[in-house]
């Protein structure tokens, strides 16, 4: 086995500076005040305040309040049938169940970010719709802006062909982080930290309403303090704020990057009529699920891209044959490793799941060259692991935990190259 080290291109960033005169009379001074005014205030960011629906399975109407007139755009995708409608960035300022019950053709619906800029609103509906109506109106009268839908049923013919003549939504790309792009030549180890969902897909819910991105997200920026204070590795983040990033996108990342390894942070569920589950669980890819509680997991993890209303025809597949590529044995052999260890260095003070250690067809591991593991921290239903999963004292311990395992596992990677060289 040979270690290789690892260095990515260079982004490179100009600063444009401009120079005023030394000396101005007064009155040039107040021309060019005049001629240069001040742009007017940045105008306060949209807020979504108030939902309904109304009618039934002949017509349905979605009406959201706003505090402004916003443009929007609006676009259908199929299998599963959604709405999806595309606005400006917006403050959703309601409440945290709204969206979960639905009324006559919509099911259910979610909004949030999307990427920066942009907020997304995705209504999941019972059968192929029409958009008979899609617009938003200006505040009058005491009313405050609205945007309005009107959905009516249609054949599914029909629906894919308005479908196809819908403009596609451009691709949500992932801007190059600072820490990578300044590392050209700097042979340490790169290891991507990826913080599950954001944005629009807020994850999985906790027993007092925390949502499963901003956990992840939190631990993931103490993870990253924690690897860079080693000054062992250069470590980047899929996401380092509130913004959707596709599957597809995550994996790209890191191999674009050419990451050493890839960590993937999430945190589980399970209904209350399934039972109580507990403890950090770390997965690993394979073509056939583990078992049947790992294959419905990675069911679930993988639907994010659905959930954002992302569309999935025309994702390229680029990695569809990997399981069956030789190629990847090596670095599936390694992620093994990696997931094994991990374990080890958790048992002794982080509670684990009765099988720490599992696998499954998750879309976010499937990089052929990156050695991949998704970790479960606990169960956000669980009453003992979610007083863990908020504690920023017990966030950092495990964070130090998972840097022991990175050492150990860059550790014996090394001694494996040098015993390789001679």
């Amino acid at each position: 086995m040979t270690f290789r080290p690892l260095a990515l291109a260079c982004a490179a960033v100009c600063a444009l500076g401009v120079a005023l005169p030394g000396a101005l009379s007064a009155r040039a001074t107040e021309s060019a005040v005049s001629a240069h005014k001040l742009p007017p205030p940045q105008q306060k960011m949209p807020e979504a305040t108030a939902v309904r629906l109304g009618g039934d399975a002949l017509q349905t109407r979605f009406v959201m309040d706003l505090t402004r007139k916003v443009d929007i755009a609006t676009f259908t995708l199929a299998d599963p049938y959604r709405v999806v409608v595309d606005l400006p960035q917006v403050k959703f300022k309601l409440p945290r169940d709204v969206g979960e019950t639905g009324r006559g053709l919509i099911k259910v619906f979610r909004y949030g970010l999307i990427m920066e800029g942009g907020s997304r609103i995705v209504l999941d509906v019972s059968k192929p719709v029409r958009v008979d109506k899609a617009f938003t109106l200006a505040a009058s009268d005491g009313q405050p802006a609205r945007l309005v839908l009107a959905l009516t049923p249609t054949d599914r013919q029909s629906y894919l062909h308005t479908m196809e003549l819908t403009a596609r939504p451009p691709r949500h790309r992932i801007p190059l982080r600072s820490d990578v792009a300044t590392a050209e030549n700097d042979p340490r180890p790169l290891i991507v930290v990826d913080p599950g969902h954001g944005g629009i897909d807020s994850g999985t819910k906790g027993l007092d309403g925390q949502d499963e991105k901003d956990i992840a997200l939190a631990f993931g920026f103490k993870l990253r303090q924690e690897l860079l204070a080693t000054g062992k590795y250069r470590v980047a983040m899929t996401r380092s704020d509130d913004t959707f990033i596709p599957l597809q996108e995550r994996v790209r990342f890191a191999r674009r990057h050419k990451a050493s390894l890839f960590i993937s942070i999430h945190c589980d569920s399970l209904p209350r009529r399934e039972g109580l589950g507990e403890g950090a669980t770390i997965y690993t890819l394979s073509e056939h699920a583990s078992d049947a509680q790992a294959a419905k997991l990675a069911e679930k993890e993988n639907k994010s891209d659905v959930i954002a209303g992302v569309d999935l025809s025309a994702q390229p597949d680029d990695v569809a044959s990997i399981l069956i590529d030789l190629a990847q044995r090596e670095t599936k052999t390694f992620s093994v490793q990696f997931a094994r260890m991990l374990a080890r260095d958790f048992k002794p003070t982080i509670p684990l799941h009765l099988k720490p250690v599992k696998s499954a067809g998750f879309v976010v591991l499937k990089a052929p060259d990156v050695p991949s593991v998704l970790v479960e921290l606990g169960y956000m239903t669980t009453r003992s692991d979610l007083r863990h999963l908020v504690s920023p004292v017990w966030r950092a311990h495990t964070a130090k935990v998972i840097v022991q395992a990175v050492n150990d596992f860059f550790a014996r990677r090394l001694v494996g190259a040098s015993v390789g060289a001679k």
